[in-house]
């Protein structure tokens, strides 16, 4: 089924073109989101009619697109992750994640845009992603996934396996009286005999 393209529509194409779609894509989803229109010959008209000024805010989004790209490729991404002493993280990175980053830098870039190499990095190191941009503009960004090394907490790597801590005495009773009692013991007892040589 052939339609008018209302606007972009990323990986079909821009507003004005003319594409051939499946006839389910276009009644589900095209001509309901008004994204697209059949191909009549009124449509047809209706577009020649606007063909200037369509023209011309295809351009602009490609200067648009062009800034954004010099932009973006100035940029790099940063993440600190746990990760294991082998540089794997524990867990990944994926283009929902450089979304929120690029935010906090006050971009607003689609996550569907945002190409990762095998969808999601699970490794450290410097990486290069695409995002792209308008028409056949893409930015390629630095994306540099740094490991947070995971150690055990030091006591329970001072602890013997296998053992639990010994628990804690309670406070002894006071000593005095004690020590009375073992002075007169000692005073009772007979006087060791001498060996004579």
């Amino acid at each position: 089924m052939k339609v008018i393209l209302n606007q972009d529509v990323t990986g079909l194409g821009e507003e004005g073109d003319i594409k051939d779609v499946a006839a389910g894509y276009a009644r589900n989803y095209l001509l309901p989101q008004k994204l697209a229109v059949p191909h009549t010959k009124e449509f047809l008209a209706q577009l020649e009619h606007k063909r200037a000024a369509i023209d011309k805010r295809k351009e602009t989004k490609r200067m648009e697109a062009a800034g954004l790209k010099e932009r973006l490729e100035a940029e790099e991404i940063k993440f600190s992750l746990p990760a294991g002493e082998n540089g794997k993280l524990f867990g990944s990175v994926n283009n929902a994640n450089v979304v929120t980053e690029l935010e906090k830098k006050g971009y607003t870039i689609e996550k569907k845009r945002i190409e990762i190499p095998e969808h999601t990095i699970r490794n450290t190191g410097t990486y290069r992603i695409r995002v792209r941009l308008y028409d056949k503009e893409e930015a390629a960004v630095k994306l540099v996934v740094e490991g947070i090394v995971q150690h055990a907490a030091a006591p329970a790597q001072s602890r013997p396996r296998g053992r639990r801590p010994e628990a804690t005495p309670a406070p002894a009773a006071p000593t005095a009286p004690v020590a009375e009692t073992a002075a007169e013991v000692a005073a009772d007892a007979p006087a060791p005999a001498s060996e004579e040589g």
